[in-house]
């Protein structure tokens, strides 16, 4: 089994409150959630309004299709244009 964790970093500019920046990462998520089979969550910076941590995770059974898909994953966020990406980090574990 071979499980794959990664976080991305956003900077989210026009934001002025958690409300506007709850707004980015809800379209963020779901965005990735309906492209992806992967699970994505807001997992840091919850209290910063101009800046996100989401995290991916997906389990498998093959090291370099959980690594593509990975790649993908930062590729389609960072391309979405909805925020920043300042950082993104990527670990794959086989058990």
């Amino acid at each position: 089994m071979v499980v794959g964790v990664g976080h991305m970093a956003f900077r989210i500019y026009p934001c002025r409150s958690l409300k506007e920046k709850r707004k980015v990462v809800k379209a963020i998520v779901a965005r990735i959630q309906n492209h992806f089979n992967v699970s994505v969550a807001e997992v840091g910076d919850n209290d910063m309004y101009q800046r996100a941590v989401i995290g991916i995770s997906l389990v498998g059974s093959d090291r370099r299709v959980i690594n593509s898909k990975l790649d993908k994953v930062f590729n389609f966020a960072e391309d979405l244009g909805l925020a920043e990406m300042i950082d993104a980090q990527m670990e794959i574990i086989s058990l």
